[in-house]
């Protein structure tokens, strides 16, 4: 399909191509005059907003960086400012080069062709407005660690479209930014520390007070527990023959950092139960009574002690 240059140069705000010739004889295009002077002058233009499109790439990032910013949002933000004046400086240049056209025009033509891209690249314009709002808020950025759905890892880069993240087994995921702003993302680093929680199953007739402050000291001697918030250890559940003691430590926010405060504490704990003659619940058996085990029970003690199990081996 062809589009007609005289509708063509008429969208663009410039003269009309004339098709000039008669017929059986060759068409000639006149096209809007381009002089040399124009032509300079918009080369200089352009190659002036490249030019500063790069010196305010760096005075925005910087100044991000100074006002705070991590420094992936410092650089996504200070490339988009980039990116706008050499989009500027292009428009400025085809004015220069085609005096005909003006720049309501070409804003028009813009308008026109982000409309078609928004609805053919749809899903792509809404990961990077997404994207855009993330690294605004600034709520994580590379290094921390973060759980979405069912991706937990820690971020290595943050762009537009969206951001790869390191699991803790070493894989690289992509997880698109409108699936990070569409759901809830926990972030594993947002403070300095964590808390941790660990239940034990004890036997009830254990000196609860006193499993209570051998619990307490166990854990506030490892070097991974923090001395502030104290750790707890707190009775939440009484059982058949048990009751719960609920360990609580703060430790710091990072995934290693929790793992080796709850192998410690429990390695600790268990230790500790153990020197004090403290029983745990793996000492506990409770043995519930059915109607079968209750007439098992009866009869072999109707038997008597001597009675033995007829011999049923052939010989």
């Amino acid at each position: 399909m062809s589009i007609p240059v005289a509708a063509l140069a008429a969208g663009l705000g410039a003269a009309p191509a004339v098709w000039a010739g008669s017929a059986g004889s060759d068409s000639t295009l006149v096209l809007p005059q381009v002089t040399w002077t124009g032509a300079g002058l918009a080369l200089a233009t352009l190659v002036g907003a490249i030019l500063l499109g790069q010196l305010v790439r760096i005075a925005v990032t910087r100044t991000l960086g100074w006002r705070g910013r991590r420094e992936e949002s410092a650089k996504v933000f200070g490339r988009l400012a980039g990116m706008l004046v050499v989009a500027l400086g292009i428009g400025a240049a085809l004015t220069i080069l085609f005096p005909s056209v003006r720049p309501v025009n070409i804003l028009g033509g813009v308008g026109v062709i982000s409309i078609a891209a928004g609805i053919a690249f749809q899903t792509v314009l809404g990961n990077m407005f997404a994207g855009i709002v993330i690294l605004a808020r600034s709520r994580f950025g590379v290094g921390d660690q973060i759980a979405v759905l069912d991706h937990a890892g820690t971020v290595v880069q943050m762009g537009l479209s969206s951001t790869s993240i390191r699991t803790f087994d070493g894989r690289l995921v992509l997880i698109p930014n409108g699936t990070l702003h569409s759901n809830p993302v926990v972030v594993q680093t947002g403070f300095e520390a964590v808390r941790s929680t660990i239940t034990v199953e004890l036997a009830d007739d254990n000196d609860l007070e006193r499993v209570r402050d051998v619990a307490v000291e166990a854990m506030a001697e490892l070097p991974s527990v923090l001395d502030e918030p104290l750790p707890q250890a707190l009775f939440t559940t009484v059982g058949t023959r048990t009751v719960e003691l609920e360990l609580r430590f703060w430790s710091g926010a990072r995934q290693l950092e929790t793992k080796e405060a709850r192998d410690g504490v429990i390695r600790a704990v268990l230790r500790a139960f153990r020197d004090a003659g403290i029983e745990t619940s793996s000492d506990v058996t409770t043995i519930g009574v059915t109607p079968q085990l209750a007439e098992l029970w009866d009869r072999s003690r109707s038997t008597g002690p001597d009675h033995r199990p007829p011999d049923t081996h052939e010989g």
